[in-house]
């Protein structure tokens, strides 16, 4: 990804900063300036929560070009608490084990560098499960 491409999706990509429809209320994630529900014009930003719960799953064992030191890992669709569906990595599981249902929150993480040892790092969200202590005082 180039550099000025990488800087506009920043807040997108690390902090799930989407939008919302003054029109019907839809939270839409990524923003697209056009809410898919109504069609009417949506530039409202809004902050997600980062909460939601695994829809899907998947796990990868043969990774496209940039992503080969990561295999195998786990892709899932994960349904937003506010609704959208958005796909990304999973990660810190440890020995858990995902099922669908299973509550996760967004962290940041590094997603790949691009080149060699001295390329730009690129980070953006991947979905971890939520911790038994915190998921208790929810």
């Amino acid at each position: 990804m180039e550099i000025p491409r990488h800087w506009r999706l920043k807040q997108q990509r690390y902090s799930l900063v989407g939008e919302v429809c003054p029109h019907c209320e839809s939270k839409i994630f990524p923003p697209r300036d056009i809410c898919n529900h109504c069609g009417s014009e949506a530039r409202t930003l809004y902050n997600f929560t980062g909460r939601g719960e695994v829809y899907s799953h998947t796990t990868i064992y043969d990774a496209p070009v940039g992503y080969e030191e990561n295999v195998p890992y786990t892709v899932a669709l994960v349904k937003l608490e506010e609704g959208p569906i958005v796909t990304a990595q999973l990660t810190d599981l440890g020995s858990d084990k995902v099922d669908i249902g299973t509550p996760v929150e967004m962290v940041t993480r590094r997603l790949r560098s691009d080149g060699d040892e001295r390329g730009m790092l690129v980070y953006g969200y991947k979905f971890r499960p939520v911790l038994h202590k915190q998921a208790d005082a929810v």
